[in-house]
């Protein structure tokens, strides 16, 4: 089932729009880096929409780049698609904070909901602030924005 999920997928426009508003929220607190879709070296390679590093964690090396990143980040965030099944993701959350992660968010943007995975377990939030190792994102933000 978790490589089903690992296959390139397309984004989205909500999946797109609510990794472009994480991203920007999560930048502002200068301390954390986050990246978009960086494939970590856990397996045959696992891929987060989003990975957040402490900002000293992230030093490029221009001459030598690493297909699969052996730095786990703190955070790792998946935004559901309407092709995506949720337990695929809830299990590769769980998966990925064995590897070391601090936590997991798997968003759910038709609930406006966000699980948290920590290895103390599962949380569910509704459309509010969540944080996580000091990374912060208010949901409230994204979630109350209406498409035509």
């Amino acid at each position: 089932m978790l490589a089903e999920v690992e296959k390139i997928k397309p984004k989205s426009c909500i999946q797109s729009y609510i990794c472009s508003e994480m991203l920007e929220q999560i930048v502002i607190d200068e301390k954390f880096e986050p990246l978009p879709s960086l494939t970590l070296d856990i397996g045959d390679g696992l891929t987060p929409d989003i990975s957040v590093y402490l900002h000293e964690q992230i030093k490029p090396n221009f001459l030598r780049d690493f297909p699969k990143y052996p730095v786990m980040p703190i955070l790792a965030v998946e935004v559901i698609s309407a092709s995506q099944n949720i337990q695929d993701l809830l299990d590769k959350a769980r998966k990925l904070v064995s590897f070391g992660i601090k936590a997991g968010w798997t968003i759910e943007p038709f609930g406006r909901t966000i699980f948290v995975t920590t290895k103390d377990g599962e949380e569910i939030f509704h459309n509010q602030e969540i944080e996580s190792e000091g990374i912060k994102v208010d949901f409230r933000k994204i979630f109350n924005t209406q498409f035509e």
